[in-house]
C-alpha cells in the first residue's frame, strides 16, 4: 500500500462524489426524511411518542449501515463494470490503496449524514437520549462504516447494479430481523440469540440502546464500539483481497 497512491484515490472518489448530487443527497438527506417519515407514522397512535423514541434511537444505528452498503456496493461495482478499474490497475495502484480509499471517502460522506440524522432526530422529532449525542453520533459512524466495508465485499461477487441490489435481503435483512429491534433477542430462540449476537447491527443497536438509557456509558458500550471497528477492518482487509482484476 501507497500513501501516494491512497490519498490520490481518497481524492479521486471525492471528486466523483461532489459531482453526482443524487448519490449525496441519496447518503445525506433520505435518512432523515426515512426518520421523518416513521414520526408521522407513530404520532397519532397511543403511546407513540415512547415508540417513536426508542425504534428512532435504533435507526441511528440501522439506517447509515443499510444506506451505506447499498451505495458502496453500487458505486465500486460501476467502476468495475465501467473498465475504470482496469484502466487502475495499470498504474500503480494497489487494490488496498483503491479499497481503503473508497473507505475514506465514503466514510467523509457518512459524516455528513449522521450529523444531519441526528440534528433532525434531537432538534426537528424531538428524539431523547440520555447520554451525549456525540456517541450516537460515533455509533453511527462506525456502524456507516462496517457498511461500506460489506458493499465493497459484494461488489467483489455481484456483476451488475440489481445483483447488487440482491445481496440487500441476504445481508441486511437478516441482521434487521436478529438485531432485537424487532423482538428483544433474549427473547428468540436460542440458535437465533446466538447468532443475532455475533452479527454487527446487534452490536450496533445494544451501543444505541444503552446511550438511550443510561446517561455514563459501560465498557460493554466500549467493547461493542471496539468490536464495530474490528469488524469493520476485517471486512475491509478481505475486500481488499477479494476485489477482482479483470470485469468478468
Amino acid at each position: 500500500m501507497s500513501l501516494r497512491t491512497y490519498l490520490a484515490a481518497t481524492a479521486r472518489i471525492l471528486t466523483q462524489l461532489r459531482a453526482d448530487r443524487r448519490t449525496l443527497v441519496l447518503i445525506s438527506v433520505v435518512p432523515s426524511v426515512l426518520l421523518t417519515l416513521l414520526y408521522f407514522v407513530y404520532v397519532d397512535s397511543a403511546g407513540g411518542d415512547v415508540l417513536f423514541n426508542r425504534v428512532a434511537v435504533s435507526m441511528m444505528a440501522i439506517l447509515p449501515m443499510t444506506m451505506m452498503f447499498l451505495v458502496t456496493s453500487i458505486a465500486m461495482l460501476r467502476e468495475r463494470t465501467s473498465g475504470t478499474l482496469e484502466r487502475l490497475w495499470t498504474t500503480p495502484t494497489y487494490r488496498a490503496d483503491l479499497l481503503f480509499g473508497y473507505a475514506t471517502a465514503f466514510s467523509a460522506t457518512a459524516v455528513v449524514q449522521i450529523l444531519v440524522l441526528c440534528a433532525v432526530g434531537a432538534w426537528g422529532l424531538d428524539v431523547e437520549v440520555e447520554a451525549a449525542w456525540g456517541w450516537v453520533v460515533l455509533v453511527g459512524l462506525l456502524d456507516a462504516f462496517v457498511g461500506i466495508a460489506l458493499g465493497l465485499i459484494v461488489s467483489a461477487f455481484a456483476r451488475s447494479e440489481f445483483q447488487a441490489v440482491q445481496f440487500v435481503p441476504v445481508v441486511i435483512i437478516p441482521q434487521l430481523f436478529l438485531c432485537g429491534l424487532l423482538v428483544p433477542r433474549d427473547q428468540l430462540p436460542r440458535a437465533l440469540e446466538v447468532v443475532g449476537g455475533v452479527l454487527p447491527m446487534s452490536w450496533g443497536i445494544d451501543v444505541v440502546d444503552e446511550l438511550r438509557t443510561v446517561a455514563d456509558p459501560s465498557g460493554d458500550l466500549t467493547r461493542n464500539l471496539v468490536y464495530l471497528l474490528c469488524f469493520g477492518l476485517v471486512a475491509l482487509v478481505l475486500a481488499a483481497l477479494t476485489v477482482p482484476r479483470r470485469t468478468r
